[in-house]
């Protein structure tokens, strides 16, 4: 028999309880900021040069297992992201002469960036509605790194992981 006492309560009945919403389950997340992620991963960033040609990028690439690299001016300033959806959109339109071109004639510029302040979800939103899968980090005209969304998915099941560690914690007592 279970006394009164050791009952379990649901929702209404314990005012010590409650129940899961949006906000509770990303309370977390909505505190992290492209500086959380960078903290985590790095803020190491592999740049070409505008006049370096695709084929020099894509060896970039593969040399250092990357999707992208962005591309910086002759002072330093960011111009522009190349990601590998760029290099084969070009080879789909141009076979014969993607090599021999330019990162500046294949890169995307303007460049969807963000701060080390903006929030996690406003970079998922950015990503969403700019369907892109990596931003550059900027920190005044200081580049201070570059997030994947795999960079983003990483950082939030860690989070999920540890959250469920805290639930199981409590549960056990």
């Amino acid at each position: 028999m279970v006394s009164k006492k050791n009952a379990p309560h649901f929702g209404h009945e314990n005012p010590n309880t409650h129940s899961q919403s949006v906000q509770s389950n990303v309370t977390e997340s909505s505190k992290a900021t492209a500086e959380t992620i960078l903290g985590a991963k790095g803020h190491q960033v592999i740049t070409v040069r505008p006049g370096d040609t695709i084929h020099k990028v894509t060896e970039v690439m593969k040399e250092h297992g990357i999707g992208s690299v962005l591309v910086k001016d002759q002072n330093g300033h960011l111009a522009g992201i190349l990601t590998e959806r760029d290099v084969v959109m070009k080879f789909a339109e141009q076979p014969d002469d993607t090599f021999h071109k330019t990162a500046q004639d294949i890169m995307t510029s303007p460049v969807i960036t963000a701060t080390p302040e903006t929030p996690l979800m406003e970079l998922l939103q950015r990503m969403t509605e700019g369907r892109c899968r990596h931003i550059p980090v900027l920190d005044g005209d200081h580049i201070a790194g570059l997030i994947s969304i795999g960079d983003v998915v990483k950082y939030r099941l860690r989070e999920l992981e540890y959250e469920a560690l805290k639930m199981k914690q409590m549960i056990v007592g």
